[in-house]
């Protein structure tokens, strides 16, 4: 299965998403990550966040959804917005239309360099917490209209 996460700048949320799915699952899903306004780098923070936690970082980068709209993309599954202006745009067609779904974290890329470890650690525990609850489902065996609602669920985790 996969799952594309998406923000506006994929610095930092959607960067600790897809890490956190790739690490966490096992391998039975694939994360990536974009956004339609890509930072060019990874957030400093996160990427000390996800080392911390011993998380592999090397192959991480920001980068354009535009990667994943391309013919020779992966075909993904489920989109998974996690900032409130990428849930607002106009997002590119992705064939097999993946389930999409919103998991709104506040950005802790906002918050100002003296207090980045509170914000990314709060914005960590909060999309570890969904992470972990959707790796939980049996997603094999639920139906497109089932894991959608699950999905819709765990956002409000």
């Amino acid at each position: 299965m996969n799952i594309l996460v998406l923000c506006t700048g994929n610095s930092a949320r959607s960067i600790l998403l897809e890490s956190i799915l790739n690490h966490r699952s096992g391998g039975r899903v694939a994360a990536f990550s974009a956004g339609s306004k890509p930072a060019g780098k990874v957030h400093p923070q996160a990427k000390r966040l996800l080392d911390a936690h011993d998380y592999p970082t090397d192959q991480l980068r920001s980068k354009s959804w535009d990667e994943f709209g391309t013919d020779s993309a992966p075909q993904m599954d489920i989109v998974i917005t996690v900032c409130g202006s990428a849930a607002a745009e106009e997002c590119p067609y992705w064939p097999g239309a993946p389930i999409r779904v919103h998991w709104g974290v506040e950005d802790p890329a906002a918050a100002a360099e003296p207090d980045w470890d509170a914000a990314f650690t709060t914005a960590y525990d909060q999309l570890h917490t969904r992470a972990m609850a959707f790796l939980e489902l049996d997603i094999a065996h639920l139906t497109q209209a089932t894991l959608t609602k699950e999905l819709t669920r765990i956002g409000t985790l």
